[in-house]
């Protein structure tokens, strides 16, 4: 199968979701010659044909890059690396949860160091989440910069510097504070969900767009919103403000379907 995508409009630096939630998360980037997905948290079977809805088969992958050890980022990680022989890229405490079984290559990165698969230049970021060693990570190819920026407990110093200068950011929308908290789960889930090494608010969301600014930005993700604790139109709500009347600069990540291809131009 070839890459239908790389092939229209030239090269540049792009990104896809396979989809986005607590169900599972994977989102593949590409600059047309060397194409990386990001965490893979579905099924063997499921994520070929989600890749192939993208127009790329497991084979044209480069590697793999995970954040962090939590089933719905590595639920299909090893058994992706292992069919098709892909290298694995992950932090050592991530490595050292002993999640994703035997793999046939793995490369241990390191937090803040910048490492190069192809044309592409990776930036690992620590976060604030309850795992063990988690990162996120920006990404950078044809002179543009892409963040993706999920699984925050909230936004630190740190990762508002990291996250500066993005060209597209794919950030976390993941919960409503007032739907957490008159939903079902119950309260230790709520804490954690809710708390400093949980998953970020909207609100923390817009905030965390403010300090970052907007003017570099052609694409926004909402991404991990919660089937449970928000809707897609209440992230949405929480954004709109700091887009001076631009919505389409705004891209909503769901579940079954993520989102596709975008182009930073």
């Amino acid at each position: 199968m070839t890459d239908r995508h790389a092939d229209n409009g030239g090269l540049a630096l792009r990104f896809a979701s396979l989809g986005s939630g607590s169900k599972g998360n994977a989102t593949l980037v590409s600059d047309g010659e060397t194409h990386v997905l990001i965490d893979c948290g579905f099924g063997l079977r499921e994520t070929e044909k989600r890749l192939a809805r993208l127009g790329l088969h497991p084979r044209q992958l480069a590697a793999v890059l995970v954040t962090h050890e939590h089933g719905d980022h590595i639920r299909g990680v090893g058994a992706l690396a292992r069919r098709y022989d892909l290298p694995i890229y992950l932090t050592t405490g991530t490595w050292l949860s002993r999640r994703l079984g035997e793999v046939p290559h793995h490369r241990l990165l390191v937090p803040q160091v910048r490492f190069a698969i192809g044309g592409l230049e990776i930036d690992p970021v620590t976060v604030p989440h309850d795992a063990r060693e988690p990162v996120q990570f920006c990404i950078s190819a044809r002179q543009r910069r892409l963040g993706v920026l999920t699984d925050l407990g909230h936004p630190t110093a740190h990762v508002i510097q990291a996250f500066s200068g993005c060209d597209a950011l794919i950030l976390e929308c993941n919960h409503d504070p007032r739907m957490l908290a008159e939903g079902p789960y119950p309260p230790r889930l709520k804490h954690r969900v809710g708390g400093n090494w949980g998953h970020l608010a909207n609100g923390q969301a817009h905030a965390l767009l403010r300090q970052i600014g907007m003017d570099r930005l052609q694409h926004i993700v909402c991404s991990h919103i919660s089937e449970q604790n928000n809707r897609p139109e209440l992230a949405r709500e929480a954004l709109i403000p700091l887009l001076d009347g631009d919505e389409s600069r705004l891209v909503i990540a769901a579940q079954d379907k993520g989102f596709e291809w975008q182009v930073v131009a």
